[in-house]
């Protein structure tokens, strides 16, 4: 169920004036389909973006007259190739790439002592979570808008951060974050030498109610589970407010920056 509150602010805020990014008129969501994902298409509907590409394996999205379901594979470069191809008429000025993986469905979960790595698994999350972003980057950042702003936006953690590292463990996971935010910062830098008033950001949602978190969620505190409505309309408020300087750096769902 959607918050009320949040979705009657989200529709009444108008296009962000100097101070940050124009609402866009269309956008594109990779993983469409997750709790996440899903979320972020309807907030992009209610809040009157024209088009939203939503891509997933399936092909599914959810249903209303603005979202347009597309299909792809973060593994197969060639169906994001194909994804970009067919965007091309009508670019997106919002690019947002809301997969990745905390677990396999059929592997371990995350490490708690370097004993028990496995290179194989370590691979798989890697390919979802650092080198699938990568190549949307790829495919996707040569099409944003080189007169206006715009944003590519990548879901990103808070333990990619390495100074912020305290605990340790979930070494793949952490590592791959990590990776993931050291090519936000180096996209970052290249999309500025053509795409002036572009921004290239991870945003970390905070711990959404979903099936990424669910094995995990036990010992946490009600209050620091978010829905995941709630949790899109907090990123898109991020998102509103980005300006070019803000480019290659990770934000909070509050807006706050993470540490690398």
């Amino acid at each position: 169920m959607e918050p009320q509150g949040h979705a009657e602010r989200l529709v009444g805020v108008n296009d962000v004036g100097k101070s940050g990014s124009a609402r866009p008129r269309h956008a594109a969501v990779f993983g469409a389909t997750g709790a996440i994902g899903a979320a972020l298409c309807q907030a992009l509907a209610r809040s009157g973006v024209e088009c939203i590409h939503a891509g997933s394996r399936s092909g599914q999205a959810p249903a209303h007259p603005a979202i347009r379901p597309f299909r792809f594979d973060l593994a197969n470069e060639a169906s994001i190739a194909a994804a970009a191809q067919a965007m091309r008429e009508a670019p997106p000025e919002l690019v947002i790439v809301a997969s990745g993986v905390l677990t396999l469905e059929h592997g371990p979960g995350p490490e708690k002592s370097l004993r028990q790595i496995d290179p194989a698994s370590m691979a798989q999350v890697f390919a979802h979570n650092t080198i699938g972003p990568a190549l949307v980057a790829k495919h996707l950042l040569p099409l944003l808008p080189r007169d206006r702003s715009s944003v590519f936006a990548v879901l990103s953690a808070r333990v990619g951060s390495i100074s912020d590292n305290r605990l340790g463990g979930w070494h793949s996971y952490r590592a791959s974050k990590a990776a993931l935010n050291m090519l936000i910062r180096n996209f970052a830098i290249e999309q500025a030498r053509t795409h002036p008033q572009s921004a290239v950001v991870g945003l970390h949602p905070g711990t959404v109610d979903s099936a990424l978190s669910a094995p995990f969620q036990s010992n946490l505190p009600a209050v620091q589970l978010t829905a995941p409505y709630a949790a899109a309309v907090h990123l898109l408020e991020v998102m509103w407010r980005l300006r070019p300087e803000d480019s290659g750096k990770v934000f909070d769902w509050r807006g706050k920056e993470i540490p690398a």
